[in-house]
């Protein structure tokens, strides 16, 4: 279990790493005014949506192994029915920073930097509230 639980913790924060880092980007790219640079960051983005899905991927499976480990109780357990719905949520960021990958790819954004710093600011909301609940457990 322990090695599940570590493997669980790399995942994640391999894939927080980068799903704070991606709307940074966005927030450069709407920025930008010459083509070279946002050609730059077009491939930048990519190759970071690419790198960190797969840790979404394995935090995901990482996760759901854990809970298989103690159904019983995860069952039971308030707080982590309310934690899998900001992994949810953050599963929905995740795949909406792909689509706005790929507007960015296709010169069709339509926002302004401001809108992406907000934006970047979602997991950051998540993951204090993730991290509160699994160390508190407060139901």
């Amino acid at each position: 279990m322990l090695w599940l639980k570590a493997f669980h913790i790399i995942a994640v924060i391999c894939w927080f790493a980068g799903i704070f880092y991606l709307p940074r980007l966005f927030v450069y790219h709407a920025m930008a005014e010459d083509q070279a640079t946002r050609d730059h960051l077009k491939v930048m983005e990519r190759k970071l949506y690419r790198f960190i899905s797969p840790f979404a991927v394995l935090t995901i499976l990482f996760g759901a192994l854990l809970i298989a480990q103690n159904m019983d109780y995860y069952l039971s357990a308030g707080w982590l029915h309310l934690k899998l719905l900001f992994v949810a949520g953050l599963i929905a960021y995740h795949l909406y920073c792909g689509h706005l990958v790929k507007k960015f790819a296709n010169d069709q954004n339509q926002r302004q930097h401001v809108f992406y710093r907000w934006f970047n600011e979602a997991p950051v909301i998540a993951l204090f509230a993730i991290v509160l609940l699994v160390v508190l457990k407060p139901f």
